[in-house]
């Protein structure tokens, strides 16, 4: 009896283990249509990064994620390690995802998702953390540069990963720079330079330095320079009249340009003061001359200075009579017009006539007379020639 329980027990456990091995053969013939999908993953620094991993078919098999150091951060909707950054997302028996906030650089690396199943299955993914460059600073410049001299615009930024890109622009329109890239620890730092002799087209106008890289994805950083460049005033005089006449009032304005602006502008007469100060008023740049006349006439020069130079012009003045202008005016415009209405037909003729002489040349004898040298005597050689100029007519040629 004993023997029997004995035998019946055994044969229960085999019947135990035959039944499980065949669920786990079962189990492992399941799970080899299960394969774990995961994608790599891109990223800028301080932003959220996603991590998800997938399976089609799942029979209840666990999902994990693991860090770059081997560190499970979450076993199924289990978490795992204590970090405030990394969250779920969601958890099913066919996706896992999974959030980290605030991404460093060290967060870079080779993420693991793997499949409970016998054997394990796994799955990379490779989470790229962008280093986003600092927005950039100029130096090197120091207001104001005087017209003629080097100066050098340096930007820098740093902190990018790959190196980022610095671009400069004159206003609107590009300009190129030295470029330098140096490596710092994981990230970039990248400078620029631009040697510039400026001059008084310079002066306000803006340089900018512009950084660009892909993790700049809404703008780009830029930082602006604004020149301002002092050089030596540069003068010229503006008058209202072309024929001042007597009795007229006459302005001449001092036009001045210079940085810093010019002190008030000196008005001379022929290397003198102004002669009559009743009739010559100075305002500012301007000197009008009221009720002109012939004593006027002479060089009026003015002068503009700043810590950088002096400059000055001049300006001729001929005060004409106003009934002499009016009676020659008319005169010489008509002598004018029919001086160049003759000159215009005697060319006209000259090139007909020239023409006509170069197609129809005058004719000529072809032979002279011939027999004069060979005739014995004076009186054979005047009958040749006789007959030669007889047929004359004969012997003509044209050239065309």
């Amino acid at each position: 009896m004993i023997l029997k329980q004995h035998f019946l027990f055994a044969l229960y456990s085999i019947c135990g283990i035959i039944l499980k091995v065949t669920a786990v053969k079962n189990k492992v013939r399941g799970s080899q249509g299960q394969f774990p999908i995961a994608q790599n993953v891109t990223v800028a620094e301080g932003t959220t990064a996603n991590m998800t991993c997938r399976v089609d078919h799942n029979d209840n098999t666990s999902l994990q994620w693991s860090n770059p150091a081997q560190q499970t951060l979450f076993f199924g909707d289990k978490k795992a390690l204590r970090d405030n950054r990394i969250e779920l997302v969601h958890a099913s028996w066919q996706e896992l995802t999974i959030s980290i906030s605030e991404v460093t650089l060290s967060d870079e690396g080779q993420y693991t998702c793997s499949l409970f199943t016998m054997p394990v299955k796994t799955a990379k993914a490779f989470l790229t953390v962008l280093g986003v460059p600092e927005k950039p600073e100029i130096a090197g410049f120091t207001k104001p540069a005087a017209e003629g001299d080097e100066i050098t615009l340096t930007c820098v930024t740093s902190g990018s990963k790959p190196a980022a890109d610095i671009r400069w622009f004159r206003n609107e329109k590009e300009v190129q720079g030295a470029k330098e890239v140096n490596a710092s620890g994981k990230t970039f730092t990248v400078r620029s330079t631009l040697q510039l002799q400026v001059d008084r087209n310079d002066d306000g106008v803006a340089y900018t330095c512009r950084v660009d890289h892909v993790s700049l994805t809404s703008s780009s950083h830029q930082a602006t320079e604004v020149l301002e460049v002092h050089y030596a005033p540069r003068v010229e005089i503006i008058h209202s009249l072309t024929f001042p006449q007597e009795g007229q009032y006459l302005k001449l304005e001092c036009a001045s340009k210079g940085n810093p602006l010019p002190d008030p502008v000196l008005w001379t007469k022929d290397g003198g003061e102004l002669p009559d100060i009743d009739r010559m008023i100075v305002e500012g740049p301007e000197l009008t001359i009221t009720s002109l006349n012939k004593t006027d006439n002479g060089t009026y020069r003015c002068e503009a200075s700043n810590h950088l130079g002096t400059s000055g012009a001049e300006y001729v003045l001929f005060v004409y009579d106003p009934n002499a202008l009016g009676q020659a005016g008319p005169d010489h415009a008509v002598i004018g017009g029919v001086v160049a209405v003759v000159v215009f037909i005697t060319l006209c003729l000259i090139i007909v006539l020239g023409r006509y002489l170069a197609r129809h040349k005058g004719t000529y004898l072809t032979h002279e007379a011939k027999g004069a040298e060979d005739a014995p005597d004076a009186d054979t050689a005047i009958i040749n020639a006789e007959g030669n100029q007889a047929h004359a007519e004969e012997k003509k040629e044209y050239f065309i």
